[in-house]
């Protein structure tokens, strides 16, 4: 199996012992759970917003798919994970707009007691490139 870190300034850097991304076989592609983090500067997107917090994650997303040579459509899985479940319809507005209703990826969606620097929201995904 071949491993290869993925990283990308179009997005956050990681804030822990983890890597944006990681490809595996050349053909899976492991996207670690974004935030909304601006890349440029660190700082959190749209606190207390969840709709721009959400854009945000969803752009730090496609960067690093971008950068591993993929697109939303390539994702074949991603989870939600929400401080609120009542922001559900909101993100899943923003989510829905990423993905083709005919070829979305599966998707599990939770609510979590705490998200990393207290945000509302975070994604991860796996592609297949």
């Amino acid at each position: 199996m071949t491993r290869k870190v993925i990283r990308t300034e179009q997005a956050p850097a990681p804030v822990g012992p983890y890597n944006q991304a990681i490809a595996a076989s050349g053909q899976l592609v492991f996207v670690a759970g974004q935030i909304a983090l601006d890349p440029q500067t660190g700082a959190i997107v749209g606190e207390g917003d969840v709709v721009r917090q959400t854009e945000q994650v969803m752009a730090n997303l496609e960067a690093i798919l971008k950068e591993a040579g993929a697109t939303f459509s390539d994702v074949v899985r991603t989870t939600v994970f929400l401080a609120d479940m009542n922001d559900f319809a909101a993100v899943n507005g923003i989510y829905a707009r990423h993905f083709d209703e005919a070829t979305a990826p599966a998707r599990a969606c939770v609510q979590v007691a705490r998200l990393p620097k207290d945000v509302q929201v975070e994604i991860d995904c796996i592609a297949v490139i």
